[in-house]
């Protein structure tokens, strides 16, 4: 399995709908834990790096530098 490249800034589709019906985050934070965004209502979630790659389906918008 290859490795998924994320960066910050990124909006990604994860595997599961977050509860407001929306499927797309923003990455915002990158460390040892990933903070992303729901871009539906803008909660915030902190999930450890190994489950974010886990759970990602893929990135919709990459983020250019």
């Amino acid at each position: 399995m290859e490795p998924k490249e994320f960066s910050i800034n990124d909006v990604v589709e994860m595997k599961k709908a977050h509860p407001c019906g929306t499927n797309r985050w923003k990455v915002i934070r990158m460390g040892m834990d990933i903070r992303i965004k729901c871009e539906g209502c803008g909660h915030s979630v902190l999930i450890p790096r190994r489950d974010f790659a886990r759970k990602m389906k893929k990135i919709l918008v990459k983020h250019d530098e």
